[in-house]
Parts: C-alpha cells; sequence; structure tokens
C-alpha cells in the first residue's frame, strides 16, 4: 500500500515539474531571454532578463503601473553580474550578482539591486512581485527621459559616455539612464 502511494505522489511530483518547464518555456517565446553586456577597461558588467514586446499596448502606466515594483522584465527576475567593485550614482555597489528591481514613475524611477537572486520575479499565487527588501544591496533614483522614436521590445544596453558607463533601460518612449563610474 506504502509503495503505491509512492508511486502515485512520484508521478503527479514528475507532472507538476514538466508542467512548471512546460510553463517557462511557453512564457518565454513571448519574452525571450537575452543578455547584455559591457567589457571594456577591466570591468565585465552583464545583465541577464527576458525581452516582453510593446504589441500594441501602452506600457507606462497600463501595462507596467507607476510606484509598484516591477521584476524589470519578463519571467524571472533580471540578474546583473559585475567582476568588479562598481559605484552608482556616488554610491558602492560590491562586486557579485544581483536582482534588478525597478519601481517606475513619471518623472523618475527607482532601481533597486538586490542580494537575492535566482527568482521568478512574480508569486505564482498572488501575482506580486517577490523581492525581500531586507536584502536589497543598493538603491537609487534616476530621471526618466522621453524619446521620439518607440522601442517595440524590452532593452536594456551599455554606452559609454566619456568616462562614465551608461545602463541604458528602454521601452516604448522611455529611456532610464543608470550612469556607472569607472574606478
Amino acid at each position: 500500500m506504502m509503495k503505491n502511494i509512492l508511486i502515485v505522489v512520484g508521478i503527479i511530483v514528475a507532472i507538476i515539474g514538466c508542467a512548471m518547464v512546460g510553463l517557462r518555456i511557453y512564457t518565454k517565446s513571448f519574452s525571450p531571454e537575452s543578455t547584455s553586456t559591457y567589457e571594456e577597461k577591466g570591468h565585465r558588467i552583464s545583465v541577464n532578463y527576458c525581452r516582453p514586446y510593446k504589441n500594441g499596448r501602452e506600457v507606462f502606466p497600463d501595462l507596467i503601473p507607476y510606484d509598484k515594483v516591477w521584476r524589470t522584465g519578463a519571467n524571472e527576475a533580471t540578474k546583473i553580474t559585475t567582476a568588479k567593485n562598481l559605484l552608482i550614482k556616488g554610491q558602492a555597489l560590491p562586486k557579485g550578482s544581483y536582482s534588478l528591481w525597478t519601481i517606475p514613475g513619471k518623472d523618475s524611477w527607482e532601481v533597486i539591486f538586490n542580494k537575492e537572486i535566482g527568482q521568478w520575479g512574480l508569486d505564482p499565487l498572488t501575482g506580486k512581485t517577490n523581492r525581500d527588501e531586507t536584502l536589497d544591496a543598493l538603491v537609487i533614483d534616476v530621471p526618466v527621459y522621453t524619446m521620439d522614436e518607440t522601442i517595440e521590445q524590452f532593452t536594456i544596453q551599455f554606452e559609454e559616455w566619456g568616462e562614465v558607463i551608461q545602463m541604458l533601460i528602454m521601452w516604448d518612449k522611455t529611456l532610464v539612464v543608470i550612469p556607472i563610474d569607472q574606478n
């Protein structure tokens, strides 16, 4: 009897596991995974994230509401890894890996580097982000810029502006610039 129960439980666990893997593959077909990397002057910074499409939707504030924590992409929480200590907007961020969260606003965004990585980004039962605020390593405010062109697919990229590395977050007509000093 006990052996039959264990077999049934094992089958149920296997079905649930396969369903979860299938769901992740399915959702990533709508928001493909990408990596943006900066490798210059001894730095190696990479951002692994999923890139949703605008698809005719009003992104901010309809799809992504203002003043609420966002996983900054789709699917898993966005992950940023740096091989060197960074100085972001004058504040230290030790080398390592962090989940990247934002709180979009009309005029400015809070950008949050959190010590926990690997979370899906949303609690599957509540639909709310699952960031543990007590693990925030760095929180900064940056202004929002409006672009003339529309960016169809959510994009994070790096550019150098003089001696400062800029991490750009772009989607729809929204641009957020995160300055990273080269120390």
